[in-house]
C-alpha cells in the first residue's frame, strides 16, 4: 500500500475488513462479504456496546440514519443515489460501502458531458474484432457490466453531469438487471448476479444541468447528505483527514487546537454571511464545505512544512484560506475583505489569541491578489 498515491478503501482497511469478516456471524444478503450490521460498524466505527474485541475506527462522520438507509437500499432491488452539496462526503461514503459489501470500490464510471453509453455498457477491442470477429473475448465490459457479472457494487459518480441518453441507459440495467449485446449471435445477454447494485452520486448544485427523468428517479432511493454544520462533528472530520494527510506526507506536525478552532469559526462565519446574502454576487463561489476546510488546512500545513518553520501558524492559515476561496476576482476578494474588516478585526481586538495574526495574514494575502 505504501507505493500507492491513494489506496482504495478495501486495500487501505484490508486488515480491519478481514477481522470483521472473521467474527461476523450475522445473516448476509446475497453474496455480501459483511452483514449489514458489520458494514455499518466499518463505516461509522465501533462503540463499547457493540461488544467487539477490538476498536473499529470511524471513517465517515455523519448521521447514523443516512448510513443505515443506504445499506438497506443496497440490500433491496433499488439503486442508491447519494445527493448533496459538493464536499459532503458522498463519494467517500459510496467507496466505503462498496469496500465493505464486496471488497471492490473501483468499478466506477465518472459522469461528464463526454460520458457515452459505452462507458456504462460495453465497447470492443478493435484489433481483436478485426482478427477474430465480435465475441465475448473481444468485448470490453464497462465497470457497471463487470459489477453485474460478479455480483458487486458499481458506482456512477456525478450522475447529473452525464447526458440524458446515458441516464436512460441505466433504466433498463436498474429495472431488468441485464444488458443486451445484439452484436453477438449467441450468449448475447449479460445477466446480473445476486448482490449487484449501483451507487450513484449527484451534486444538488448541478440541478438543471441534466435533470433525472421520472423513470430513472423511481429506480433509485434518494439519500440526501447535508453539509456538516455541527462544530464537534466537523472538527472530528477535519482532524481525521488531517492525520491521514500527515501520515501520507510523513510530516510530524501538531495542529494546535486553537488554530483548528479559528478555521472552523471562519467557515461558520462565511456560511452565515452567505446565508444572509441577497444575491449570488454577495456569496463566495465556494460551497464552503468540510472538504474545502480540509483543503485549506492541507495547503497551510504543506506550505508551513516546505517554506516555513515546519509549523502551522495563523498567518499561513489565513493566507491559505484566502488563496483557496478567492476564485472570482474581484467579487470573492471583496467578500473576504469585508469579512476580515467586519468580523475578524473586531474579534481580534476583543478576543486576541490567534485572531490578530490571522487578520494580518488574510490582509496580506488579499493585497497580494488584488
Amino acid at each position: 500500500m505504501s507505493d500507492l498515491l491513494r489506496a482504495p478503501a478495501e486495500i487501505k482497511y484490508a486488515e480491519e475488513l478481514d477481522w470483521l469478516e472473521s467474527v461476523d456471524d450475522n445473516p448476509k444478503p446475497f453474496s455480501w462479504r459483511l452483514s449489514p450490521k458489520m458494514v455499518r460498524l466499518f463505516v461509522l466505527g465501533s462503540e463499547r456496546s457493540d461488544g467487539l474485541d477490538r476498536k473499529i475506527s470511524p471513517k465517515w462522520f455523519g448521521d447514523r440514519s443516512f448510513v443505515e438507509r443506504s445499506i438497506v437500499t443496497l440490500a433491496s432491488d433499488r439503486g442508491l443515489l447519494l445527493i448533496g452539496d459538493p464536499g459532503t462526503g458522498k463519494s467517500w461514503l459510496a467507496e466505503l460501502l462498496s469496500a465493505a459489501i464486496c471488497r471492490s470500490s473501483t468499478l466506477v464510471v465518472q459522469g461528464t458531458a463526454g460520458t457515452t453509453e459505452d462507458h456504462i455498457k460495453y465497447s470492443w477491442n478493435v484489433s481483436m474484432v478485426i482478427a477474430k470477429g465480435q465475441s465475448r473475448e473481444s468485448m470490453i465490459p464497462s465497470p457497471i457490466m463487470t459489477a453485474m457479472e460478479t455480483g458487486a457494487i458499481g458506482r456512477f459518480e456525478e450522475l447529473t453531469r452525464s447526458t440524458s441518453d446515458v441516464q436512460d441507459a441505466l433504466i433498463s440495467i436498474l429495472s431488468e438487471k441485464y444488458i443486451s449485446v445484439p452484436e453477438l449471435d449467441s450468449d448475447g445477454i449479460v445477466f446480473a448476479k445476486p448482490g449487484f447494485s449501483i451507487i450513484a452520486t449527484a451534486n444538488s448544485r448541478d440541478r438543471g444541468v441534466n435533470d433525472l427523468s421520472s423513470a430513472l428517479k423511481r429506480r433509485f432511493n434518494f439519500v440526501r447528505i447535508p453539509v456538516v454544520t455541527n462544530k464537534k462533528s466537523e472538527a472530528e472530520i477535519v482532524r481525521f483527514r488531517t492525520e491521514e494527510l500527515l501520515r501520507r506526507h510523513r510530516i510530524e506536525l501538531d495542529v494546535p487546537p486553537t488554530l483548528l478552532d479559528v478555521l472552523l469559526q471562519s467557515f461558520a462565519d462565511l456560511r452565515a454571511s452567505a446565508a444572509a446574502a441577497g444575491s449570488d454576487d454577495e456569496k463566495l463561489e465556494s460551497a464552503l464545505s468540510t472538504a474545502e476546510q480540509i483543503g485549506v488546512l492541507e495547503d497551510a500545513i504543506l506550505h508551513g512544512n516546505f517554506f516555513g518553520e515546519r509549523s502551522l501558524t495563523a498567518h499561513t492559515l489565513a493566507s491559505s484560506l484566502v488563496g483557496s476561496l478567492a476564485r472570482r476576482e474581484p467579487e470573492d476578494l471583496a467578500i473576504l475583505n469585508k469579512y476580515l474588516h467586519g468580523v475578524v478585526e473586531p474579534r481580534s481586538r476583543e478576543e486576541g489569541g490567534s485572531w490578530p495574526e490571522f487578520l494580518e495574514g488574510g490582509r496580506e494575502a488579499i493585497a497580494t491578489l488584488s
